[in-house]
């Protein structure tokens, strides 16, 4: 925290601690991630959550951001795959796997409540990414994968996804900043499920089919 010559309290956020993400190997700290939900037909059908007229959107603060998966004793925790970009001067720059990671329960009762989720979506610890990579290529052609103890859980793509990441783009920025380093986690598709301890998760971006991310996370 510093003054300037109006006296006035500014913060230097370099030395606040925020926490940061990987962008081929250099790193990088969102001042937010913004999340879209319910933008797979087979995930809102899993859910059986109502079909939107428009993007569902919710932010998880810089401190949910982590790079590995958390399990909680207390609350169950379930896992949902998603696929994840950067942003730079409002365009997509990079790609990265993405758990959008939720107190189910909590987020139910909430709901029931008509209250917002946050205690369920926006703990700390609830945006689990791996890696980033530059991409600059057509999001049409990515698609996600999750293994969960060597067994293919979740799989989709953008090909499949309600809103598409340049209408969500365009959604996101007619009401809210994006600054440069923010991420927006596009959805999950169907197979979400509860985070176990010991669980082996291995996410994939495909771009093609052809592997451009690839993360592997252990629960303990």
């Amino acid at each position: 925290m510093f003054l300037n010559h109006y006296n006035e309290v500014f913060f230097d956020y370099a030395s606040l601690g925020m926490n940061a993400i990987q962008i081929n190997d250099n790193s990088v700290e969102p001042s937010k991630v913004v999340c879209i939900g319910r933008n797979y037909v087979d995930h809102i059908k899993e859910l059986n959550n109502a079909m939107p007229d428009q993007p569902v959107i919710f932010v998880k603060p810089n401190s949910a951001i982590s790079d590995h998966i958390i399990f909680d004793d207390v609350d169950e925790i379930h896992y949902e795959g998603e696929i994840s970009f950067v942003i730079k001067d409002k365009q997509i720059s990079a790609v990265g796997f993405g758990l959008d990671m939720t107190k189910r329960d909590v987020q139910s009762t909430l709901k029931s409540k008509g209250l917002p989720w946050e205690r369920a979506k926006a703990f700390d610890g609830s945006a689990v990414f791996s890696e980033f990579k530059t991409f600059d290529g057509n999001v049409d052609d990515l698609s996600l994968e999750l293994m969960i103890n060597d067994q293919l859980i979740q799989q989709g793509g953008c090909s499949l996804m309600l809103y598409k990441p340049k209408d969500i783009l365009q959604e996101v920025d007619s009401f809210m900043t994006l600054e440069d380093g923010d991420v927006i986690m596009t959805g999950t598709p169907a197979g979400v499920g509860k985070v176990k301890l010991g669980d082996q998760f291995v996410g994939k971006i495909l771009e093609k089919g052809k592997v451009i991310v690839e993360q592997t996370w252990l629960v303990g």
